[in-house]
């Protein structure tokens, strides 16, 4: 399977949590006693189908073709005041910057964002009370109690938005992938065309002294993808996520400049939000420049930190990470 098909960070999920149990309205019996009072137990509670953080998940392809999560239901109360079990919980692990929805109305129920983190996506319904709870002056022996709520059906949408310490944003073959591959682990997938990368990777980089942060590479964008064109707003909102945005625009541009801006422009029709991000610039492919059109190019950049780099021939990456961590740790 390609690394392609694997990586799914979008999933419809149907969840249909537990019944609760209904209460006993059981009147006391044994030897000595011929009419005892209520003592029928409450029912227990319907399973809950729970959202739980797993740090060592990257996708949600293990629930692309789980499309019912349906939880168990609560035991009914019995005599003796006993509860009734209460029905399994049904556990989805999910990646870190997985955010719940309704599939219904599109509100955002909350997110998940730390290892072991749970959260409750569809309550199971509440046990019934059993009839002791019901005794009264007048009422001595109630021959009733509650029914357990019915356990809910809903659809939601299980949507990731990647972790990282710092977002590559660049148009197609601006050197991403390169450069991901060589600061860090991740083996991207990487050819001279547009569009190589059809998934977001993330790959650790290894910094001083035992430090590290994570790099995420995102699908190249184009001009409109704020308004879906291209691979569009389904990448655009990982990089939402990051702590520090890395444009990445290739030394041999027409318009460096230009080139910034318009991915500058897509990111804040996209969510505007993401311009109080810190912003880095790294100028790609910079082997073949020399002192005097490296002086040149630097009239005309935008105000931002940013350095030379050549992934292929190592050059300038020591300053590239220095000025990321930097940025990473600006308000610490």
């Amino acid at each position: 399977m390609s690394q392609t098909s694997n990586f799914v960070d979008f999933v419809h999920v149907c969840c249909r949590s537990g019944a609760g149990g209904k209460g006993s309205h059981h009147l006391h019996r044994d030897k000595k006693t011929a009419k005892g009072g209520p003592d029928g137990g409450d029912g227990g509670r319907g399973g809950h189908i729970i959202v739980r953080g797993n740090s060592q998940l990257w996708t949600l392809l293990h629930l692309k073709y789980r499309k019912h999560i349906i939880a168990e239901n609560g035991m009914a109360g019995s005599s003796a005041n006993k509860t009734g079990a209460e029905g399994k919980d049904e556990i989805l692990e999910v990646p870190l910057g997985t955010v719940a929805k309704s599939a219904e109305t599109g509100e955002v129920l909350f997110e998940i964002t730390q290892d072991g983190e749970t959260k409750i996506l569809t309550p199971g319904g509440r046990g019934g009370l059993g009839n002791w709870h019901f005794k009264s002056p007048t009422n001595q022996t109630p021959r009733f109690a509650q029914p357990g709520e019915p356990g809910l059906e809903e659809w939601n949408i299980l949507e990731l938005k990647l972790l990282a310490d710092v977002g590559l944003v660049g148009f197609p073959n601006a050197g991403k992938s390169t450069l991901l591959s060589v600061m860090s682990a991740a083996k991207p997938e990487i050819a001279d065309y547009a569009f190589t990368t059809m998934v977001p990777n993330l790959g650790v980089v290894a910094y001083r002294g035992n430090k590290s942060f994570v790099m995420a590479d995102i699908p190249g964008i184009i001009e409109g993808a704020s308004e879906g064109k291209g691979l569009g707003l389904r990448f655009l909102r990982h990089i939402e996520r990051n702590s520090v945005l890395l444009f990445m625009v290739p030394a041999d541009s027409k318009d460096i400049h230009g080139e910034y801006k318009i991915l500058f422009n897509e990111l804040s029709k996209y969510n505007p939000e993401l311009l109080d991000k810190p912003r880095l610039l790294a100028i790609t492919k910079s082997d073949m420049l020399d002192e005097e059109l490296m002086a040149e190019i630097k009239k005309d950049l935008p105000q931002i930190p940013y350095t030379f780099i050549s992934s292929v021939a190592q050059k300038g990456l020591v300053e590239l990470k220095d000025m990321i961590w930097e940025a990473i740790n600006a308000d610490q």
